[in-house]
């Protein structure tokens, strides 16, 4: 690994330490005050300011072991960590966040950001031990938790020979070992050294074996190797690990197996005696496996029984004699580019398989039809492994408000609890990304414009505590994120008046309910009277439906005055991939994603309603729209028209509770649909959500559900 993907790496795992011990200091904040939540925070800002010194950035290292020592001492009970020291603890750790952002060299010519660091370390001064301030790097020392047991842990290292070249300095590394305990024996091998002809003066051929003494667990061990266990060999050995472990690494080292064994010994890992019963053992299962391949081989020769199969039932024999229990599941990072490139092949390769059917079923050979209706279930399985990889809980970008809910609330004077629901709920990687601005901007205003102050909701006989939840679940091929609050509710009426006096509706319109609270989302309609740094509520809220719209959803309100609010957005599961129904109307090609289809009629097998856009269905009346009125499609003519006419196809689909009718000409059936943006030109257009290419090479529209519906409901056209 390249020195530049290393510090990558470390800039992307510090941020994930800096949530993590965000989250710990709000845990602690809600009264969860004991030793695992402390040593969580101390261990993301003990393995930062390690990982730090390893690359060389001391202006991090030099604050985070001031806030380390505060935490270290918290850890011993010398000081207690109180709302005072909380609140400096949590501007340490926004400060730590902008000093991972911050390289060395901009650090340096920024004095606005030495001003901050140097100002946090004169306040955390009290809780500090006197010669806190004044500690470097060189004197950082780990100090060990007292109910933790004390431990020798062996670790191999055989570090990439590009290393030196990659500018790590294998030292860094046993540097950053020494801050986690006692290095208690370092032993050099010098195996690995070419003659003088072959030597590469940038290469690194040397390798080590030490012996650790902490009371660190195995992930923090790790950390330290982070950034080299792409390229390079690196086992890690508990304290009192049993001895097949230690035969294990042996075997598995470059090294002959007698020199590692002398090592083991110098270094505290094995006694002799252990080393002797150790290698003992590897002689006998080594002669065991000899024996299994005589045997193999006299099956061969004298009972004619084949190669191949003697050869497998040998190694399984073998591989069952050294079977080792299995080792935990362990979690790889990959960049999120190389996860949305494999979706973008798949989606090529799902039009290819469409394209192949199409082919397939024109020459109507039922061997190559049966081979192409196989080949499509290993493409759709392959989809939703590959959609599934994108899949993330959208718990932690839930977490991310418990700050904003805890610092808004201080700056507005307001008690207010944040509940969190559904964070198991799965959504695509992207659409988490795209909605973090849109949830901000509702939850900032539900506390300014939504939730009471102290004395009012005392005076409403509510308790003195807001309360503000996130709730995120699944509904019919959707899901569904809901932003509730208890406080005084939207009036009906004050939208209304304000609407009517910006000229944005007419003064003797009729709206229902629903309609009025949709013109928060009017631009620049607000109801606040008072300019705050906080949005008033309305302000800002076209931005928020333009974006939730921009991700396929929709967003609606309910609000009851004196009772409380709730902002409901609904999206599709992804963006990438999905599975639609192909329907076609005139000449033009469109794809209804399949989760909102409810079920396909005949259009005059139910009876429409005079004059309106409505069909009883079943005793429901049902409102429709046509796709070649919407859209102003090419009309058939004459009696062909008429023709027409009579075998219209009725789609009813749902989105939420709502219920509509799309009318289209043929009903072309399931489709697995690669959704693809339209351009710029397209953005004005209402219930167009995407393109796609189909099998034929032509084009089909992806139809918005949502949008469609709201514009069945609201329309007033007649039928022709």
């Amino acid at each position: 690994m390249s020195l530049d993907a290393a510090l990558d790496m470390f800039y992307a795992e510090s941020q994930e330490l800096l949530e993590a011990m965000e989250s710990a200091l709000l845990r602690l904040e809600e009264g969860d005050y004991d030793k695992d939540v402390l040593n969580e925070i101390f261990r993301s800002a003990h393995t930062i300011k390690g990982s730090s010194g390893i690359f060389g950035l001391d202006h991090i290292v030099e604050f985070t072991h001031v806030v380390e020592n505060v935490l270290d001492r918290a850890r011993d009970e010398q000081i207690k960590i109180e709302t005072e020291l909380l609140n400096i603890l949590f501007r340490c750790r926004d400060h730590m966040s902008k000093l991972v952002t911050c390289g060395l060299e901009e650090f340096t010519n920024d004095s606005a950001l030495q001003e901050a660091g140097s100002t946090l370390l004169k306040q955390l001064q009290p809780w500090t031990e006197t010669d806190a301030g004044v500690s470097g790097p060189e004197t950082a020392q780990h100090t060990q938790t007292m109910d933790a047991k004390q431990g020798n842990w062996h670790i191999s290292l055989r570090l990439s020979s590009e290393c030196l070249k990659n500018g790590m300095d294998p030292m860094s590394f046993i540097n950053f070992l020494s801050t986690l305990g006692t290095v208690k024996h370092i032993e050099t091998l010098c195996d690995g050294l070419p003659d003088s002809e072959s030597f590469d003066p940038e290469s690194l051929y040397l390798a080590y074996e030490i012996s650790l003494e902490t009371d660190a667990d195995r992930e923090t061990i790790e950390n330290a190797f982070t950034f080299v266990q792409e390229d390079s060999l690196i086992r890690i050995l508990p304290p009192d690990s049993a001895i097949e472990h230690y035969l294990e690494l042996i075997e598995n080292l470059p090294e002959e197996n007698q020199r590692l064994g002398e090592i083991l010994v110098k270094c505290g890992a094995l006694s002799q005696d252990a080393l002797n019963k150790a290698l003992l053992k590897q002689e006998k299962e080594s002669q065991t496996q000899v024996a299994f391949r005589k045997i193999g081989a006299l099956l061969v020769e004298e009972n004619g029984v084949p190669k191949q199969v003697v050869k497998a039932a040998v190694e399984k024999q073998i591989k069952s004699s050294e079977q080792r229990a299995a080792a935990p599941a362990q979690l790889i990072r990959v960049e999120a580019e190389r996860l949305d490139s494999l979706i973008n092949i798949i989606g090529e390769l799902v039009i290819s398989r469409q394209r192949v059917d199409l082919l397939a079923s024109e020459t109507q050979n039922e061997l190559l039809m049966e081979a192409v209706e196989s080949l499509g279930g290993f493409t759709e399985q392959l989809r939703d492994a590959a959609l599934n990889l994108r899949m993330v809980a959208i718990g932690s970008s839930f977490q991310r408000f418990k700050r904003i809910v805890r610092d808004t609330a201080q700056e507005l004077d307001k008690e207010i609890d944040l509940v969190i629901e559904g964070s198991e709920t799965e959504l695509d990687r992207l659409m988490v990304e795209k909605l973090t601005d849109p949830l901000t901007h509702i939850v900032r205003n539900a506390m300014d414009h939504g939730i009471e102050s102290v004395d009012k909701r005392l005076a409403a006989g509510k308790s003195e505590n807001g309360t503000l939840k996130l709730s995120a679940y699944h509904e019919a091929g959707h899901v569904v994120i809901e932003v509730s609050d208890d406080g005084g509710g939207i009036d009906p009426e004050r939208i209304l008046a304000k609407a009517i006096e910006k000229g944005i509706v007419e003064e003797h319109a009729s709206l229902s309910e629903q309609e009025i609270l949709q013109l928060v989302f009017h631009a620049g309609f607000s109801t606040a009277s008072a300019v705050t740094n906080l949005s008033g509520r309305g302000v800002g809220m076209d931005v928020v439906k333009r974006n939730v719209e921009s991700l396929q959803g929709h967003i609606d309100i309910q609000s009851s005055v004196g009772i409380g609010t709730t902002f409901r957005i609904r999206l599709p599961l992804t963006l990438a991939i999905i599975d639609g129904f192909h329907v076609k109307s005139g000449r033009t090609h469109f794809i209804i994603p399949q989760a909102s289809v409810v079920e396909c009629t005949d259009m005059s097998a139910h009876k429409s309603m005079p004059n309106r856009n409505c069909i009883n269905l079943r005793g429901e009346m049902i409102p429709f729209l046509r796709l070649s009125q919407i859209f102003k499609l090419k009309a058939l003519s004459g009696e062909a028209q008429k023709s027409k006419r009579q075998q219209d196809n009725l789609l009813v689909v749902q989105f939420g509770e709502v219920q509509a009718g799309i009318v289209v000409d043929e009903l072309q059936g399931e489709i697995q649909t690669v959704v693809k943006p339209l351009g710029s030109i397209f953005k004005p257009l209402k219930g167009i959500g995407g393109s796609t290419l189909l099998g034929n090479g032509e084009i089909a529209f992806i139809l918005d559900v949502p949008q469609l519906i709201e514009t069945v409901i609201s329309a007033d056209a007649h039928i022709e």
